[in-house]
């Protein structure tokens, strides 16, 4: 039982931590095959036996409908399609698992999943579909180094900037390279905030619809550094808080160098802040890819070469090599309980999503990028910014936060203490930020671990 409730928060925290989980959909929906979209290339080799994949996006439900169904019209392989509805993945994957027909592909998106699921997580090493990755940086790999999940696509968040506005204040993104040159930016901004008529930063917001962008997202820079210089890959029992002043160093500068006082965050929400980058209110924004379409289409009508993404900057040394954070927890997994007839259909079926132009085209759609050979270019400009980062060399940081123990608690126990030093600012409670990080991880593991 206590391992269920493991599993069932650690899937719960993938739903999320997914940035685009929006819309409702049905619990089940199944790919119609009288009506599929006629083939527009070369059918793939068909395999005897069928493939069902328990999708947990509601959003691109229809997307994987259809090119099941024009899959299904060019190969002859069932493909069916199943969504949970927001939020209840992990309630239908345990469901799903125990029929006698159960999901062939199904997700497994962090290390806590793959600790819950190994056993039907089909080892993907010597497979085409991995052979077409151009990175195994979002993979999921078991204690034997077995490849049990591919992260299918990626996310990143930063610092989103409005260039334009930048601009207008006299300065570029050329002149940003690391925490320094940000703060002297954002404080020059902040000065002249009244004559420019904007201000540097949106608003740090600490309610609930805003303050996981910092609990979680700001929260993985001190983590990423820290397990970067400790080796560690798996969900540690406790943290030291190593780079806890840096994580001090960028949130100063958030509450500071913003119209915002820091007395209103408590209640300051995520709406707001995304209010205030898109009206134009202020030059920097934290938050993520996911956040390319509602800036230049769906509420609001940026230019997106007005938009840039750069790094958290926060003082870390050699952070001026850094890229964006990037990560996933959209990985795929094969189950490897299924007849050997399935298994060789479904990974039939997803090297073609992720080889051929309707696959490839779906995926850049719904998804963005895709790390696979063929990937198309992606219109979001955020992802082409994560893109270049990693040309040029620069170190992707990884999302460490995966492997924060009772997500949900930990990061309440964190809000709680940065709302608190937030409005009374001081060494004293800023330790408290600092019990709630390190102690806090402790305590949440030993609960989560029973």
């Amino acid at each position: 039982m206590k391992k269920l409730i493991a599993m069932l928060l650690a899937l719960v925290m993938v739903l999320g931590l997914a940035a685009c989980g929006g819309s409702s959909a049905p619990a089940a929906t199944q790919a119609p095959a009288a009506d599929a979209a006629p083939a527009t290339e070369a059918a793939a080799p068909a395999a005897a036996g069928r493939v069902y994949y328990l999708n947990f996006k509601p959003e691109a439900d229809a997307a994987w409908q259809e090119l099941a169904a024009t899959y299904t019209a060019q190969t002859g392989v069932e493909v069916k399609v199943v969504t949970a509805a927001g939020g209840n993945y992990s309630d239908t994957l345990n469901a799903e698992m125990a029929k006698s027909d159960a999901p062939t592909l199904f997700q497994c998106g962090n290390a806590q999943g793959l600790a819950d699921w190994n056993d039907y997580c089909l080892d993907f090493t010597g497979t085409k579909v991995l052979d077409e990755m151009t990175t195994s940086d979002f993979n999921l790999v078991d204690d034997t180094g077995a490849v049990k999940a591919i992260g299918y696509c990626y996310e990143a968040f930063g610092i989103i900037v409005n260039t334009a506005l930048l601009e207008k204040a006299g300065h570029s993104l050329d002149e940003i390279k690391d925490f320094a040159s940000l703060k002297a930016v954002a404080d020059d901004i902040h000065a002249n905030a009244a004559t420019l008529g904007f201000d540097a930063f949106t608003s740090a917001g600490l309610d609930g619809s805003s303050s996981w962008r910092f609990s979680g997202h700001l929260a993985n820079m001190p983590l990423f550094y820290e397990f970067r210089d400790d080796g560690v890959t798996k969900q540690p029992a406790a943290i030291t808080g190593a780079y806890l002043d840096n994580f001090r160093n960028i949130w100063d500068l958030y509450i500071t160098d913003s119209a915002t006082a820091p007395a209103s965050l408590p209640t300051a929400t995520g709406d707001m802040a995304e209010a205030e980058f898109g009206e134009g209110k202020a030059v920097f924004y934290q938050n993520g890819t996911w956040e390319f379409a509602n800036l230049t289409k769906d509420k609001f009508s940026m230019n997106p070469a007005d938009l840039a993404m750069i790094p958290i900057y926060c003082g870390v040394a050699g952070e001026e090599k850094s890229g964006l954070a990037c990560g996933t927890e959209n990985c795929w997994a094969v189950n490897a309980k299924a007849s050997q007839a399935d298994i060789d259909a479904t990974l039939d079926f997803i090297y073609w999503v992720v080889t051929s132009d309707e696959g490839t085209k779906m995926m850049a759609e719904q998804f963005g990028p895709i790390p696979f050979k063929n990937a198309k270019e992606s219109e979001n400009v955020f992802f082409n910014d994560a893109n270049a980062y990693m040309a040029d060399g620069n170190y992707t940081v990884t999302w460490a936060f995966n492997h924060t123990p009772n997500v949900d608690a930990w990061r309440a126990t964190v809000v709680t203490a940065l709302t608190k030093y937030s409005t009374a600012p001081s060494d004293a409670t800023w330790a408290e930020v600092v019990t709630a990080f390190v102690d806090g991880w402790a305590y949440e593991y030993e609960m989560a671990q029973g």
